[in-house]
């Protein structure tokens, strides 16, 4: 084996020229040739390394990994890891931890009788002599299932060179890095889980499959992780129905690692309780039941934080509602709100929320074989569409009864059934206790976190109530873009500001610390509301959303056609209207490819609608806030669903998304009471969104607001008969919807100079 500083240098020195491509080997593609190919095509990237050039020391580990040159691989490592071992993140004090690990049971295999006795000595050795959060950061990483994901990204990398001659390096180095995540985690895996078990028992006490009873005499499932030690601690509570024994333990671990009594509960039947799985119903007063026991027990010191994300970001709501003593503080992100933005959002049902009761409700964890059927649900929406059958038949055409589903659908007013799950009105009032949210602009990245927090401050003015927000999407919003091995940099085309890269989970601890130890406020909780100024690459703080900005730039919708769209003008048009028809019982578009519908898009989807463009903007642009609108109209049927979808439209003909809205019209007014439209009178809706927004736009950029009618596989489709909308089908459809938006209706968007 050459010295590692030799191999270093080398590496820097020996290519005079860089190389644009490698050859593909021409047994790549042959599984059973792997092994010879690979470390082969490792050594020669690591060959054709251009002179002089900066090191990509993670492309180049791993080539040396699968090189077989694993003193050089350790080599790199220690350049890469040497500036993050003072950083104040554990996950970033762990990264690469997996790959050292490896390379140096490889090393040790020959003073070692095999792998996995080498592997034994490394890993006691390496992680045995970390601090805890450090380690439970090390340990997640290895207990998650690597494996799959990095097969699956190899036979990916693997079709696509089919037929191909040469490979770009940047192929290269994706080919040489995933065929050595999948052979070190094919070995890793099975090698450490006792590995893991025997550390926890010597950091932790940890009771699986606890019980606890609730009022009403059901029972609920628990796992609880406390740091070694008889000390009385604060107790952070998730209340899930996602029964994910790996994903749950290193939750309950991680907040261990923090010094805090983790614990994880299921919503009853889920686990080791009984009875039938029921989500939302009874999770508010289950979870403040669990509340009440953690408080009693004698680890505790009476004091507990609730968190989670998406639906277990719901469930501190539903716990908050019903005021345990013990429930001090809590922080969710993204979080759903039952009836509010699931399984609708503006009345109007989601079709992807159709699977999800399978997933969770017929079994005691997860259904994912049965939720990860695309296929079917795919053809399911196909199917629905083309037949125009009622939306309340989505079980018959799939062939399984679905009755949680049914029972939400039957409910399509935010009625006394869904204002039973969550705070409702005054209800608000009397959460006094800290609330901290984080969510995204993205699609489902904002969950409710605007409904709870518009309604928490509405109805408590002075609430202790913040808000994270950043170009995030729903897991993002919930977990920021940290990942064991680097930032996301990307979401959905667009490439995320260095200064929204954050990690929302440490931000945990640093709020509950806070609240719940008396440390200092989370440094970005500069003000009430948080937000990443997208293309600005900064944070602001403002003490509610109205501050976001300073006033509104009201945009009238115009009749006058330009480019192929109608102008959105800054000046109020003397008259005219714009006409927009749909054939609601059309399917002709069944099997459209709809362009658009990234971040950052070459395309526009402006089925079923109109669109306008503004003049190029004379200065750039903070948009940062809600955006309301004023249409006047005339429609010929009793209601219609509608969406408003705003884009910047830049200098290089990119759209890129700022904030989307949608509501059934007979809602506007009301979500818990339905009001019909009168055919054919000139009648107004006024409504304010319910996703943030904030970007700054550059000068020369236009603004593109895309007004159309809801009609896809997608979503429920509203006919306009002002019956029951789950019960209408195709023959409703009748003549096409007709609307006419006259020019005084306008849009105000929210600015800051």
């Amino acid at each position: 084996m050459r010295h590692a500083s030799i191999v270093i240098y080398l590496w820097l020195v020996a290519a005079p020229v860089m190389a644009q491509s490698l050859d593909t080997p021409a047994d790549v593609t042959d599984e059973a040739a792997l092994p010879r190919v690979m470390p082969r095509f490792a050594q020669s990237f690591i060959d054709s390394q251009p002179m002089g050039q900066p090191a990509d020391l993670a492309s180049l580990f791993r080539a040396q990994l699968v090189a077989g040159l694993y003193s050089d691989a350790l080599a790199s490592l220690d350049q890469l890891r040497a500036p993050l071992a003072d950083n104040p993140s554990p996950r970033v004090r762990a990264r690469y931890l997996d790959y050292v690990l490896y390379a140096r049971s490889q090393l040790a295999v020959k003073q070692s009788k095999t792998f996995q006795v080498a592997y034994r000595k490394i890993f006691r050795a390496v992680i045995g002599a970390l601090d805890n959060r450090t380690a439970a950061m090390a340990i997640n990483g290895l207990s998650f299932d690597n494996l799959s994901p990095a097969s699956h990204a190899l036979q990916q990398d693997l079709a696509a060179l089919k037929g191909k001659s040469a490979m770009s390096m940047a192929d290269s180095s994706k080919l040489i890095g995933d065929y050595n995540d999948r052979d070190m985690y094919r070995v890793l895996g099975s090698a450490s889980a006792v590995l893991i078990d025997e550390d926890d028992a010597h950091r932790y006490t940890v009771q699986k499959d606890v019980q606890v009873a609730t009022p009403d005499g059901a029972r609920v499932c628990a796992l609880i992780v406390r740091p070694m030690g008889k000390r009385k601690l604060p107790t952070l509570l998730q209340f899930t129905i996602y029964n994910d024994a790996g994903a749950l333990f290193r939750d309950a671990r991680r907040a261990a690692s923090n010094d805090y009594v983790g614990v994880m509960g299921l919503t009853r039947g889920k686990g080791c309780s009984s009875g039938e799985i029921v989500p939302y119903e009874h999770d508010g007063a289950d979870a403040a039941a669990l509340i009440d026991w953690i408080a009693a027990q004698p680890w505790s010191d009476g004091k507990v934080g609730m968190y989670g994300g998406s639906y277990s970001g719901f469930t501190p709501w539903a716990a908050a509602k019903q005021h345990p003593n013990a429930l001090k503080s809590i922080m969710v992100g993204a979080p759903a709100g039952p009836g509010i933005d699931a399984p609708m959002e503006g009345n109007v049902f989601w079709n992807f929320i159709y699977p999800w009761p399978f997933y969770t409700i017929t079994n005691k964890a997860l259904n994912n074989e049965v939720y990860n059927d695309r296929a079917r649900w795919e053809k399911l929406d196909h199917d629905w569409y083309a037949s125009g059958r009622p939306y309340r038949d989505l079980d018959k055409i799939d062939g399984t009864a679905n009755p949680i589903f049914d029972r939400w659908i039957s409910h399509p007013d935010y009625d006394s059934y869904w204002q039973s799950m969550i705070p409702y009105k005054e209800e608000f009032a009397r959460i006094s206790i800290p609330v901290l949210q984080t969510a995204g602009y993205y699609f489902g990245g904002p969950g409710a976190a605007v409904y709870y927090l518009s309604q928490h401050v509405l109805y408590r003015p002075g609430a202790q109530h913040y808000l994270i927000i950043g170009p995030y999407d729903h897991f993002m919003a919930q977990r920021g873009t940290a990942t064991a091995q680097g930032d996301v940099d990307t979401v959905s085309g667009y490439r995320i500001d260095p200064a929204a890269k954050i990690d929302l989970t440490e931000v945990r601890y640093q709020w509950f610390d806070h609240t719940l130890k008396g440390a200092a406020m989370p440094s970005i909780l500069g003000d009430k509301i948080n937000y990443e100024v997208t293309g600005a690459n900064v944070w602001k703080h403002a003490p509610s959303i109205a501050a976001m900005a300073s006033g509104a730039a009201r945009y009238f919708l115009s009749a006058e056609v330009a480019d192929h769209a109608y102008r959105l003008a800054a000046a109020a048009p003397a008259g005219g209207s714009i006409a927009l028809s749909v054939d609601l019982a059309d399917r002709r578009d069944v099997d459209a490819q709809v362009p658009g519908g990234d971040v950052r898009d070459k395309g526009l989807d402006i089925s079923n609608g109109v669109v306008f463009v503004t003049d190029a903007l004379a200065k750039d642009t903070e948009m940062s806030g809600l955006f309301s609108g004023h249409f006047d109209f005339l429609v010929n049927k009793r209601d219609f669903d509608f969406q408003v979808s705003l884009y910047e439209l830049t200098s290089d003909k990119e759209y890129v998304q700022l904030a989307p809205f949608w509501s059934r019209a007979s809602y506007i007014q009301d979500r818990v009471h339905r009001h019909l439209l009168d055919p054919g009178k000139r009648q107004s809706l006024d409504f304010r969104s319910v996703r943030l927004m904030s970007r700054q736009l550059k000068a020369g950029s236009r603004l593109v607001a895309v007004i159309s009618v809801v009609k896809e596989p997608g979503r429920e489709i509203n006919y306009g008969t002002g019956n029951e909308v789950i019960g209408e089908s195709i023959a409703d459809a009748k003549e096409p919807l007709q609307i006419t938006w006259f020019a005084g209706s306008y849009l105000d968007l929210p600015v800051q100079p």
